[in-house]
């Protein structure tokens, strides 16, 4: 997955002008603009870097003038105290980029370390573990990206991506087999149908209607279990809903296809790295 870099630095210029507005009032009044200084990051956790390249680019468009050397690319796992990339060059513009540049770091290395534990946890069975839409504003391509980092899919990016009928959409419209037939009079031969299921019996309804994909909401393990043996690959099956990486295990097992967890980007902890200045 390639980022697009004008996304990236809509992103970048956004989070540098939220935190500095017009003038750094420590660093402008204390640090000469020909004042270099030597700083590193260093991982203070066990876990997977992610958004190396972004941070790097952060000082770019702080103020430039730094030289970045990446010693760990993305999708490697570190361990604490190892030294993730050394940075040489303007003081200024090290200082102000900082916060900016450590807050995405952190919280992209954070997605792929959480990630990359789930995606541990079902090897050796089918299933492969996503996201979902439970992104933070103007950051999910960031978040999916980091997800893919750790080992993991992306589900849909937006609304566009698949036809998927939740909960809300199916009681709104009046049930499932109207809700479908409804969709494939109007959508294009290149889109997907998911439907989302409570029960074993919205399960065989949304079979008998050939959707590709169905998502098991909040089903307990033995329904699971049952959905697999009645569904017998006629779709794909996507467990959604109360997993963790204490129980995916235990979900995967069931026979599922898809496993999808909101909590890799709406939740997740960040992963600790500091900045530090060579004295």
């Amino acid at each position: 997955m390639k980022l697009l870099q004008c996304y990236v630095d809509n992103i970048i210029t956004t989070a540098l002008m939220e935190d500095i507005n017009y003038i750094d009032a420590s660093a402008d009044n204390l640090i000469p603009e020909e004042h270099k200084s030597s700083v590193y990051y260093v991982a203070k956790d066990t876990g997977i870097v992610c958004g190396i390249e972004i941070a790097k680019r952060v000082f770019d468009l702080a103020g430039g003038d730094v030289d970045f050397e990446i010693l760990i690319k993305d999708g490697t796992k570190v361990n604490k105290g190892d030294v993730i990339a050394r940075m040489n060059g303007s003081t200024l513009t090290l200082l102000k980029g900082e916060r900016t540049a450590l807050n995405i770091l952190q919280h992209m290395s954070g997605i792929a370390t959480a990630t990359n534990k789930c995606v541990e946890q079902v090897t050796g069975t089918k299933a492969s573990v996503t996201d979902t839409r439970k992104t933070l504003p103007g950051l999910r391509a960031l978040q999916k990206y980091a997800v893919t980092v750790g080992g993991g899919k992306n589900h849909r990016f937006n609304l566009s991506d698949c036809a998927m009928l939740k909960d809300n959409h199916i009681d709104a419209y009046g049930g499932i087999t109207p809700a479908v037939k409804a969709l494939r009079e109007k959508i294009g031969h290149t889109v997907k149908i998911e439907v989302e299921v409570r029960t074993l019996d919205e399960l065989r309804e949304a079979l008998d209607n050939k959707v590709e994909i169905i998502m098991l909401d909040n089903m307990s393990y033995d329904d699971m279990k049952q959905a697999v043996e009645i569904t017998a690959g006629r779709a794909l099956l996507e467990a959604s809903g109360n997993v963790t990486v204490e129980n995916i295990r235990t979900v995967a097992e069931t026979g599922v296809d898809i496993i999808s967890l909101g909590a890799l980007t709406h939740s997740v902890r960040c992963f600790d790295i500091s900045m530090k200045i060579n004295k």
